[in-house]
């Protein structure tokens, strides 16, 4: 174990793709989206169109369920020239609904981590997205008692995480983030000289991919397999 991991008193988990998984959803979601589409469109000019409007959107409506639907509803109606139905809206709508009440399936092995850290760490969750459907996945996680701070942020930057640590009075070089997403949960807390670790999903949204150059100026960057690693890279001891 390194001094800096001696070190560690407290211990983020970014929540999607990280706790439970969640861009499935929204995997599943666009091929029924391309479905409703397909009569005006070829598949790949309709996912490039969609992803062109989540981004240009997100300083509107930020991340999430609701901002993904209004984009769908913002595209459907550019690509078809206004003809999409008021029938067709609706489908959008119900997709988005249903999307929102997906059961919380827990990625393998959290909860034995978790059980294991508590009590030895302070324990946050740091997400970002819709506030409501954060705290409903969390509620219905059943793992919301392992932890002593919930927060929900419009993005992850270093002034995010910044703040969070001041307003929890967390020392930087105490603290440790775990996340799927190095562009969101990794490099924003390395640039802070914390510590952080990147547990890949099997899928990652275009908008959070980082290319090998901004990569390259992170030797420091450590990748495990599983979050179940963990408690071997902490050299963790009951």
């Amino acid at each position: 174990m390194t001094q800096n991991q001696t070190n560690i008193r407290t211990i983020a988990f970014d929540a999607d793709d990280t706790l439970w998984r969640n861009e499935d959803i929204f995997i599943h979601a666009q091929d029924e989206f391309m479905r409703l589409l397909l009569p005006y469109h070829d598949e790949a000019y309709i996912r490039a169109h969609l992803a062109e409007v989540q981004i240009k959107n997100l300083t509107h409506f930020g991340y999430g369920i609701k901002g993904f639907t209004l984009s769908m509803i913002e595209t459907a109606i550019e690509l078809t020239e206004g003809r999409i139905s008021g029938k067709e809206i609706h489908e959008i709508i119900e997709l988005a609904k249903r999307m929102l009440a997906s059961p919380v399936e827990l990625l393998d092995n959290i909860q034995d981590v978790l059980s294991k850290l508590k009590g030895h760490y302070q324990l946050l969750v740091i997400t970002k997205g819709d506030l409501l459907d954060q705290e409903s996945k969390l509620a219905r996680s059943g793992i919301a008692d392992y932890f002593d701070v919930i927060e929900v942020v419009s993005d992850k930057t270093s002034d995010a995480y910044t703040q969070i640590l001041q307003r929890h009075k967390i020392s930087t070089d105490q603290f440790l983030m775990v996340g799927n997403s190095l562009k969101s949960d990794i490099l924003p807390v390395l640039d802070l000289g914390a510590q952080a670790l990147h547990i890949p999903y099997h899928s990652t949204w275009d908008h959070e991919q980082v290319n090998d150059e901004v990569l390259l100026q992170y030797p420091q960057l450590t990748t495990l397999k599983g979050v179940s690693e963990l408690i071997n890279w902490l050299d963790f001891k009951r």
